[in-house]
């Protein structure tokens, strides 16, 4: 019997929207405050209102005009000390709300889809996934740039503590790590739906998923672990203060408390879909589901519920009805179950579930250590009679089987889970169980016979009709219809992201058990005045008028010799670059940039780019191809050629100058992500020199760059170019630089 500690019991319930709670978030202002969003279209700031327990409404917030699902907080700022909610709707916006107002301050728009997961970070930068496949980088009012990548709907988003460092996790069973913008990393694991990111540290992270697992992330790339417990879709996952332990709430009607790597503690709840969880600063725990209900849990004694109240929530649980299809209560016969006088047996783990049966019903109870009692949970529907094909799959270790058997050695022993589907070997499945469990290999033919006789009568490869559902590209769980069914219905499930597992398990001797996502000198003015004006673009670009004879090696090179020459020359800019030859001209110099390419064709597609913004012709052509052009010049930036580097250097500060005149922030947010990505790699001082005179560029007299620079961490990644001595250039201009930022 494991040891009595301090447990969590309920402190409060809270009643106020109309439909299912979809997002909690703690607030930063008050103190101790959360912040609720629901389907009933509503956004509630709740505030403590007694020294030890109970929360009032102080807000309801009102801006969307469909369901509201997530919910996060933009720190404080001077102009909003107390910060503002950001909250994402299936109306596909985002709206901005400060505590003094109930209507939105400004709302977003650019997603194609339903908003379904928001992320803060330092300097008012705000990520927001869609079911629209990309993630999207908003800084103030305005979308910076927009992360594309992911095949599928991006329920989870977070932005690290380490500066310019985001993830991303999908539908598509994958997690992303983006760098100032770009893919670095791609995380592999969960065989479905990733539905929720937890920050450990700089270094680690969680996740959870529709495979009803956690995983914890090394930011290398390295799963470190895998914590299984739940037998259901995990919707959220939360950390607490001491950045180790966490929550989780998930579809099968529980949240469940991890602590040191185990389940700690199992909570069950009146309620299928437990949506979301926050834990407050003081350790407590805000748990929304899909009756409506706000319900906040508690170590503390002082902020326990009064008896009276724990009571009701009991009566509550237990007149909650159980279907075993979308629980953990396994396959299940009501002749096969011991009377009420089981539950004179004290359990022998916290949250053990136990059936009885009680005349013609079947109920389950949950054995509580702290109080040493066994309390009910649920009357079970449905039990009486049903078979495997009635009950569905059952989900153990995150995938599904036809059976999950509870297979008792010794008597008094533990019980081993035996999973087994109808098209496997029962010799081999019986013979890995063994193996596995380091069992004597004499019980082979006694394991493997239980396992015929437990499945006789059962067809192989059962029929699984399902759709795909357009959001998640999973299935979807239609209450009250067998997996087996030919005609089952399927369509679009909004709330739950793909199909709905269908647990249920066989057990021997009726032990029902749950088993548990960036330069010419010719740019800028001499740096002798020392003034911030020396970042201010002159109209002219940077050309390149040397060559070096030396590099021919192919037949190529030759001709983009000339061509980067005279491509400066009016007439021949406006021939290659005009709306008619411009793009067919683009592309060929583009596919030259193939890092598996000649470096002197590189350098010189590169030179020829930047010559190109000295014609008007060129310059609209290098605007249009911005982003294929960019995108494809920043891969040489992990080459040892110190020309390239500047080469690329210059290109980035050509296009600088294009958007310091026309103020265009999507590509000085393209170019700031360019910078900061080049300057972890180039060492060569004119490169550096020419990326700091582009990022004085943009940054010059636009408050939102800055902030965007900021939240990248340019500002740390130049400062060791401050005590540069030679040449004296780089330093001074990586001062003023500092001095704007």
């Amino acid at each position: 019997m494991e040891s009595v500690a301090a447990r969590y019991r309920l402190s409060c319930s809270l009643q106020g929207h109309e439909l299912d709670v979809r997002g909690l978030v703690c607030c930063l202002y008050p103190p101790g405050a959360f912040v609720s969003v629901s389907r009933d279209r509503t956004t509630r700031l709740w505030v403590p209102d007694s020294p030890n327990r109970g929360f009032t409404e102080m807000h309801c917030m009102s801006g969307h005009s469909n369901f509201v699902s997530c919910v996060c907080i933009i720190p404080s700022s001077d102009v909003h000390p107390h910060g503002l909610i950001a909250t994402g709707g299936n109306d596909h916006n985002i709206c901005i709300f400060s505590l003094e107002s109930p209507a939105p301050l400004y709302i977003l728009k650019g997603h194609k889809n339903a908003v379904c997961s928001l992320s803060s970070g330092k300097f008012g930068t705000l990520l927001s996934g869609s079911w629209d496949t990309t993630a999207k980088v908003w800084l103030n009012d305005k979308c910076m740039m927009t992360l594309q990548g992911h095949t599928a709907a991006v329920w989870a988003v977070k932005i690290l503590p380490e500066q310019g460092l985001m993830l991303t996790g999908s539908a598509d069973k994958t997690i992303k790590l983006w760098k100032a913008g770009r893919c670095e990393r791609t995380f592999s694991g969960h065989e479905d739906c990733v539905r929720g990111l937890a920050i450990l540290s700089e270094t680690e992270f969680l996740s959870c998923a529709n495979d009803a697992s956690v995983r914890r992330w090394q930011i290398t790339g390295e799963c470190l672990e895998v914590y299984f417990g739940h037998t259901n879709y995990i919707y959220s996952i939360s950390i607490f203060p001491n950045c180790k332990d966490f929550v989780t709430t998930a579809e099968d009607r529980s949240l469940r408390i991890w602590k040191n790597g185990e389940c700690a503690q199992t909570i069950r709840l009146p309620a299928q879909s437990i949506w979301c969880c926050c834990v407050l600063d003081n350790g407590d725990i805000v748990v929304g589901a899909s009756d409506g209900i706000i319900r906040v849990f508690t170590e503390s004694v002082d902020r326990t519920a009064s008896a009276e109240e724990i009571k009701a929530f009991e009566k509550e649980l237990s007149q909650a009805t159980i279907d075993p299809k979308t629980g953990d209560l396994g396959n299940i016969n009501a002749e096969q179950l011991p009377g009420r006088e089981h539950l004179n047996e004290p359990g022998s783990r916290e949250g053990q579930t136990r059936l009885i049966r009680d005349g013609e019903r079947v109920e389950a109870y949950q054995w509580s250590v702290s109080e040493g009692r066994w309390i009910k949970i649920g009357d079970v529907v449905g039990s009486s009679g049903a078979n495997q094909q009635t009950s569905g799959k059952v989900l153990y270790e995150g995938k599904e089987f036809d059976y999950v058997f509870s297979i008792d050695v010794n008597e008094g022993g533990p019980s081993y889970k035996l999973p087994y589907n109808i098209s496997d070997d029962p010799w081999l499945t019986a013979y890995n169980f063994l193996q596995k469990n380091d069992l004597n290999p004499m019980f082979l033919d006694q394991v493997a016979k239980f396992i015929i006789d437990n499945t006789k009568g059962q067809m192989l490869g059962l029929g699984n009709t399902s759709l795909s559902d357009p959001f998640t590209g999973g299935g979807r769980y239609v209450p009250g219809s067998s997996s087996g069914s030919s005609n089952a219905m399927s369509a679009a499930d909004p709330f739950t992201g793909a199909g709905r597992y269908v647990p249920g398990s066989a057990s021997i001797g009726a032990t029902i058990s749950g088993v548990d996502p960036f330069t010419g000198s010719s740019a800028y003015q001499s740096a002798a005045s020392k003034t911030v004006n020396i970042y201010f673009p002159k109209k002219e670009a940077v050309t390149f008028d040397q060559a070096n004879p030396t590099q021919i090696l192919d037949i190529v090179f030759p001709a983009l010799d000339i061509l980067r020459l005279s491509v400066k020359h009016p007439s021949v800019n406006e021939n290659f670059c005009n709306e008619k030859e411009g793009a067919q001209f683009s592309s060929h110099l583009i596919s030259l940039l193939n890092p598996k390419g000649k470096p002197a064709n590189q350098l010189l597609a590169l030179r020829t780019f930047c010559n190109c913004f000295v014609g008007q012709a060129g310059q609209k052509l290098m605007m249009s191809q911005r982003e294929a052009l960019i995108s494809h010049a920043v891969e040489l930036k992990s080459g040892s050629n110190k020309n390239i580097h500047i080469a690329l250097a210059t290109l980035t500060l050509n296009y600088s100058v294009c958007f310091h005149k026309d103020h265009n922030i999507e590509g000085k947010a393209q170019c700031l992500s360019v910078i900061s990505t080049i300057f972890e790699v180039v060492q060569d001082l004119e490169a550096i020199f020419r990326l700091l005179v582009a990022l004085g560029t943009l940054i010059s007299d636009d408050s939102n760059a800055i902030q965007l620079a900021k939240s990248l961490g340019v500002d740390s990644q130049i400062k060791k170019y401050a005590s540069v001595s030679e040449p004296a250039k780089v330093s001074e201009c990586c001062k003023l630089i500092l001095n704007l930022l």
